[in-house]
């Protein structure tokens, strides 16, 4: 990874922000800037470079980790510790005073305030636009080969449902056997509560596995990802359970045929809301367009959600290696739903598709 490029553009652009010094605390930002992965972090850039603050916890994981700044192993919360250091090392920000862009999603008020008063009159604290968000949005050689393999787990995943899926068995015991099966395979964790839908259940967007049993005949929806080398995967296939009629036939029908149009849609210079309002045409064309109550899509990477997102009103422009979900759905409240899902890249050309498991529909 990267880490002394994307600290060196990042110190760029604060210049453009009026910015002094950037104070990043949240923790996927911090792996994605320098590397580190514990809970207590805190990263300051300035155009004289950068300086990692953590405790005396992750002494031996802040030196085998964070590339690209000085360490700094204090006995304060890293917060506080920042703030101390930034008092006795002036020079670092500059003459007059000192304006530090700070992350104020991931800042609690009171913490905010501490910091203010930690750091005295020379220094004013400034809300920071979202400038590692917005460079995460496009994903580099080495972490798109990441999403692949977890992508690539996942497919694993599958395999391992539909050998359990049946009816009689419950929900949270499918769940609870892909969960097992990630670990062997190498996952760090799941990147989100593994969802098993089952009967009308499957009409629940996020209906999260539960203790009830599979009935004999229905949709289940089933929607997961994992954590494989800190990159997540996602995606949901919808299978039958006993022999589906006419009607359930064509509700799959209609959402697969939404999820084509949507990733046909994708390709640079399309924005986000253009790949929402295919999938939605062509469901209203159905006369489903109703029943889909959630946006198509969102950003994967470091978290599960995040930018850009892929929904109505959304003005961000695709541009290549930008990865992002596709996954329309349609649920009828007490009956049933159906929902695919798959991770794709944005590429010159439109867009690779990193989920390979069959979107046919699977009987069981």
């Amino acid at each position: 990874m990267d880490h002394k490029g994307r600290q060196r553009r990042l110190r760029e652009a604060l210049a453009a922000h009026r910015l002094d010094l950037l104070l990043v605390s949240y923790p996927p930002n911090l792996r994605y800037l320098c590397g580190f992965t514990g809970s207590a972090g805190v990263l300051l850039l300035g155009e004289k470079g950068s300086v990692f603050f953590t405790d005396g916890r992750y002494t031996a994981q802040a030196r085998a980790e964070v590339q690209g700044a000085r360490r700094v192993i204090a006995r304060k919360a890293p917060l506080a510790a920042a703030a101390e250091w930034l008092k006795g090392h002036k020079s670092f920000a500059g003459r007059g005073t000192v304006k530090v862009g700070i992350e104020a999603e991931h800042l609690m008020v009171a913490d905010h305030q501490r910091l203010q008063a930690a750091m005295g009159a020379d220094f004013r604290l400034r809300r920071a636009p979202a400038l590692v968000e917005q460079a995460r949005m496009v994903k580099d050689a080495s972490e798109i080969e990441r999403l692949r393999a977890a992508a690539r787990l996942g497919d694993q995943l599958f395999v391992r449902a539909a050998e359990v899926l049946k009816a009689g068995v419950a929900e949270c015991e499918v769940a609870a056997e892909m969960e097992f099966t990630a670990r062997k395979l190498g996952a760090e964790s799941m990147s989100f509560p593994t969802i098993i839908a089952s009967g009308a259940r499957s009409a629940l967007p996020h209906g999260r596995a539960s203790q009830a049993e599979i009935p004999a005949k229905g949709f289940v929806v089933c929607d997961f990802g994992v954590i494989l080398t800190g990159y997540c995967s996602d995606m949901t296939r919808t299978v039958y359970v006993g022999s589906p009629e006419p009607e359930a036939q064509r509700l799959y029908s209609a959402v697969q045929e939404a999820q084509q149009a949507a990733l046909d849609a994708i390709k640079p210079g399309q924005t986000t809301s253009e790949v929402d309002s295919a999938a939605r045409k062509r469901l209203r064309r159905a006369g489903l367009g109703r029943y889909f109550s959630h946006s198509t899509g969102h950003g994967v990477g470091l978290e599960i959600h995040e930018a850009p997102r892929v929904a109505a009103g959304q003005t961000e422009v695709l541009r290549p290696g930008m990865v992002i979900t596709v996954e329309p759905g349609v649920y009828l409240p007490g009956r049933w739903g159906v929902r695919i899902e798959d991770t794709v890249v944005v590429t010159e050309q439109g867009c690779e598709i990193l989920t390979h498991t069959s979107k046919e529909l699977i009987t069981i």
